[in-house]
C-alpha cells in the first residue's frame, strides 16, 4: 500500500473518535470533562500536502486531548460554508479552515464569529475578515526564493511564464514574491500569467504559453501539480534544453522529478506537518484562554538536485 493510500484510509476513520480531555483542559469536578472539539474544513484530500497536514493535526490533537471533526471541502466554496454552518450548529469549540476561496470564505468566518467560535486559518489566508490566527508558509518569501532560483537557472535572461491560482491568497503572495525577484534581473521578463488550478488545466495553460512564446526560457508553477504539468508540456514540445521549471510545495513526486529531470531545476519546499501541528496547538492555547499571535509564519526551504 502506498503512503497516500495509507493516509487516506487512516484519515477516513481517525477523526470520528473522541479523545479523553487532558489534565490541562479538564474542569474541576467529580470527573474529567468531555474532550473539546475542533471543527476542521480542509481545501482537499487529494493532494499529499493536505494528507500530511491532516495527519499532523490528528497527532497534535491526540497529544492535546482534543477531538477533531474533519470535513473536506473538495475545492467547493459552498461545501465549505456548509461545513462551517454545521460546526456552528454542533457548537464546536474552535474551527480551523484552509479556505477554498480567500474572499468567498468571509461569510463562513463571520458566522463562526457571531457564534463566538474562534477561527484559525491554515496554509491559505482569509481576505477581508479577521481571524484569531493564521498559520502558513511565508509565501512571499518563498516566491522570492523561486524567482531567484529561476534567475540563476536561466542566467538572468529570457521570457518567463507563470501558472497561477488567483483566488487563493497564499498563491497570490508567492506569485508577487516571484515577480519581485524576477524584476531584479534586467534581462528577464514575465510575458504570460495564466491560471492552471488542476494539473490538466495547468498542462493546457503551459502548452498555450509555449505556443504563444516559442522563446520562453522558464515557467514557474504555483504548486507541484502546476510545475509537473509544465514539465510534461515542455517534454511534449521537445524543449527540455530550453525551458527551466521551478515549482512550489515540494511533495515527494515533485522532489523525485527534480532529482531525475535537469529541466526541473528546483522546488520551494513547504512543511505541512509543521503547519498542522501549529494550527492545533494554537487552537489549544485559545481554548485555555491564552493569547496567540495573529500570524505564525513557517519558513520554506529550497530543494534542488544539489541540495537533496
Amino acid at each position: 500500500m502506498d503512503r497516500n493510500t495509507f493516509l487516506r484510509r487512516m484519515l477516513a476513520g481517525a477523526f470520528t473518535f473522541g479523545l479523553p480531555a487532558s489534565p490541562a483542559l479538564a474542569q474541576a469536578g467529580p470527573g474529567p470533562s468531555p474532550a473539546r472539539t475542533i471543527g476542521v474544513s480542509l481545501l482537499t484530500q487529494q493532494h499529499p500536502f493536505y494528507l500530511e497536514l491532516a495527519q499532523a493535526m490528528q497527532q497534535e490533537a491526540a497529544r492535546q486531548g482534543l477531538k477533531l471533526d474533519l470535513s473536506i471541502a473538495n475545492q467547493d466554496l459552498g461545501k465549505q460554508i456548509s461545513d462551517v454552518e454545521d460546526f456552528v450548529s454542533k457548537k464546536v469549540d474552535a474551527i480551523i479552515l484552509s479556505p477554498v476561496d480567500s474572499r468567498g470564505v468571509k461569510a463562513a468566518v463571520l458566522k463562526a464569529a457571531a457564534a463566538r467560535i474562534p477561527v484559525i486559518t491554515v496554509d491559505i489566508a482569509a481576505s477581508g475578515v479577521e481571524v484569531a490566527s493564521h498559520v502558513a508558509t511565508d509565501n512571499r518569501a518563498g516566491g522570492v526564493l523561486a524567482g531567484q532560483l529561476m534567475g540563476r537557472a536561466t542566467g538572468g535572461k529570457g521570457q518567463i511564464g507563470v501558472l497561477h491560482y488567483p483566488s487563493i491568497q497564499s498563491v497570490v503572495d508567492r506569485v508577487e514574491g516571484f515577480k519581485a525577484a524576477i524584476a531584479t534581473f534586467p534581462g528577464m521578463k514575465i510575458v504570460s500569467v495564466q491560471p492552471g488550478i488542476t494539473r490538466a488545466e495547468a498542462l493546457a495553460a503551459s502548452q498555450n504559453m509555449l505556443q504563444a512564446h516559442p522563446d520562453l526560457a522558464g515557467i514557474f508553477g504555483f504548486g507541484d501539480d502546476a510545475a509537473l504539468a509544465a514539465l510534461a508540456s515542455v517534454k511534449g514540445a521537445r524543449k527540455l534544453e530550453q525551458v527551466k521549471i521551478v515549482g512550489f510545495d515540494g511533495m515527494a513526486e515533485a522532489r523525485a522529478a527534480v532529482d531525475r529531470e535537469p529541466a526541473f531545476v528546483g522546488v520551494i519546499r513547504q512543511y505541512p506537518d509543521q503547519l498542522g501541528l501549529q494550527a492545533v496547538a494554537i487552537a489549544a492555547q485559545l481554548l485555555q484562554g491564552k493569547p496567540v499571535e495573529k500570524f505564525h509564519p513557517v519558513l520554506p526551504g529550497v530543494y534542488t538536485a544539489a541540495t537533496r
